[in-house]
């Protein structure tokens, strides 16, 4: 990894109020002092106006959660990359296991939602990862090499401007964290594969998100091919964030 810093992204759920948004960007951006690595927060969309208006200035950049897959038309609910950029959102979560669980989303969709946001000049966060029965069915570097590939077959010579964020399943909202070590080995998996493909492999960020916190931060960090973390939970308390991108950018 050439990058000369790490990238922490704050990815806040179904959470926020406007009252509590404020207060919490608030005491987060307070802390900043010190802080070298690149930061971010991904919020939910109703709340990309206020966040875009209080970052603004900030070294802590602004991200969303979801994109649609579409670039525009009669898709009720949705959000499209061109939306977004209206708010100078910088990154977009794609392909969260919350989403493929939940809504269905396949390798496929997700793919395309990444082509949709590097076409509009965002950066996907492209989410892999293993359930425990994939794990313990020694499937882990399978699944999350099929995950990555489609995203690279979609979108080729682009694919050096996007962020990789490896969450096992089994370690989301659990407690359960990857050790060190066991993040390490998928996260080597992933890179290599992104070698294969690109001669920029370099300029990929690879987040480990699955229960990351301010206790386990540092270990998981100092991993040679953890670049990051995406952090749920423990982005939602601003003394615990400060603290994990103090740890980022030692």
């Amino acid at each position: 990894m050439t990058m000369n810093s790490k990238l922490m992204v704050g990815n806040w759920k179904m959470n926020g109020s406007l009252a509590a948004n404020a207060s919490l960007l608030s005491d987060t951006l307070s802390g900043l002092g010190g802080v070298s690595c690149r930061a971010a927060v991904c919020v939910p969309a109703p709340y990309l106006a206020q966040a875009h208006s209080l970052l603004t200035g900030s070294s802590m950049a602004l991200g969303a959660q979801d994109v649609s897959a579409h670039e525009s038309g009669a898709y009720t609910g949705e959000v499209s990359a061109n939306m977004l950029r209206d708010f100078a959102v910088r990154y977009v979560i794609v392909g969260h296991s919350e989403r493929r669980q939940y809504h269905g989303e396949t390798d496929a969709v997700v793919a395309t939602k990444a082509q949709r946001a590097l076409a509009a000049g965002i950066t996907p966060i492209v989410c892999v990862g293993e359930s425990l029965a994939e794990r313990e069915a020694g499937q882990t570097e399978v699944v999350v090499k099929r995950q990555l590939a489609a995203v690279i077959h979609a979108n080729g010579h682009c694919i050096s401007e996007i962020v990789v964020a490896y969450e096992p399943i089994w370690a989301i909202g659990t407690g359960l964290t990857a050790t060190p070590e066991q993040a390490q080995a998928v996260h080597a998996v992933l890179r290599a594969q992104l070698q294969a493909a690109t001669a920029h492999a370099d300029r990929v960020s690879i987040l480990y998100g699955g229960s990351m916190n301010a206790a386990n931060a540092a270990s998981l960090l100092a991993q040679p091919d953890v670049d990051g973390g995406l952090i749920g939970g423990a982005s939602l308390k601003a003394p615990d964030f400060v603290s994990m991108l103090k740890a980022a950018s030692r």
